[in-house]
This record gives structure tokens, C-alpha cells and sequence, in this order.
């Protein structure tokens, strides 16, 4: 099996927004409108070193996407988020060597000193994903999303290109 990410192309906008807006993934994800999934692909496009929207391929299959986002030039941060594997290939890690190699593409090619994500309190398997792949937990953003009629707790992750274990 090899996992590979590319950036989304427009061809793939329409299986990104049924991923991302299917009821099974949704509720784990920032709200987000069918309009807007084509808005990053193009962003993605045009500033690769600032934004990217990625499709999680598995031999040669689209399996997920996920994405990054420059919070700060300066500081040379980036922010995570956007992750999600189709059922249909979850339970194989293949989320766990999708974000590796975001990692590397972000700490290693593109020279981001750090990368940060936070997901929801109540999402155990992103929490225990966002461990298995490295990132420390730096803490918790009390009752800090409302989502779906409800406060939501953010909890709080980072990775330092020292963090990687094969630079």
C-alpha cells in the first residue's frame, strides 16, 4: 500500500466537498460550504507556500484530504487542519502516513519552523491521531467553538521541525 498527497486540482472539488460534507465526517470538521472547497483548491493553486488543500491518495486512489493554512510569516507557522479519510480506507493508518508526510513537506521543503492544529475536545480518534504522528499537546481552549448549538472545547497541538524524528 502507498499513501501519497498531491494538491487538489479542480477535478477533485466535487469528491472533496461529498468527503468533507458527508454526515459520517462532518461533525468532526469546521463548517464549510460546498462554494468554498473550490475557493481553497484555487487558493492552493496559487499560493502553495502559504495555503494548501491536499487530496490523501492510496495507491493511486483518493482516500482523504487534509490541509495547512500561514499563520505567520514571520514566525514561519502553520496551521492544520482539514483531515479526513474516506470510511472506506479508515483503520489502515493511512491518515497517520498522509500527515508524516505533510510534515516533512511543510517543516522540511517549505521551511515552517512550526505547525499547530487544534480539534475538537469531544473527537478521541483525532486527538489520539494527532499523538501517534508526533505533535505535542500544549493545551485546551475552554468551551472556545460553537458547534452544532453546543460550546465546543478546542484541544491544542504543535510540532517543531526538531520534532521530526528523520529530518
Amino acid at each position: 500500500m502507498t499513501v501519497a498527497i498531491r494538491r487538489a486540482a479542480a477535478e477533485d472539488v466535487d469528491w472533496l466537498v461529498e468527503l468533507l460534507t458527508n454526515d459520517d465526517t462532518e461533525p468532526y470538521l469546521r463548517p464549510l460550504a460546498a462554494e468554498d472547497v473550490g475557493a481553497e483548491v484555487e487558493r492552493s493553486i496559487a499560493e502553495p507556500e502559504r495555503f494548501g488543500r491536499f487530496v490523501v491518495e492510496v495507491d493511486g486512489d483518493r482516500a482523504g484530504a487534509m490541509g495547512f493554512e500561514q499563520r505567520s510569516e514571520v514566525h514561519r507557522i502553520a496551521q492544520l487542519g482539514g483531515l479526513a479519510i474516506h470510511p472506506d480506507f479508515r483503520g489502515r493508518r493511512i491518515a497517520d502516513e498522509a500527515a508524516r508526510l505533510l510534515q516533512r513537506h511543510l517543516l522540511v521543503e517549505l521551511g515552517y519552523h512550526r505547525l499547530e492544529l487544534a480539534c475538537y475536545g469531544f473527537n478521541e480518534r483525532a486527538i489520539r491521531h494527532a499523538e501517534r504522528v508526533g505533535f505535542v499537546r500544549e493545551g485546551v481552549k475552554r468551551r472556545a467553538y460553537l458547534r452544532h448549538g453546543e460550546w465546543q472545547d478546542a484541544v491544542l497541538f504543535s510540532l517543531l521541525r526538531e520534532d521530526l524524528h528523520e529530518c
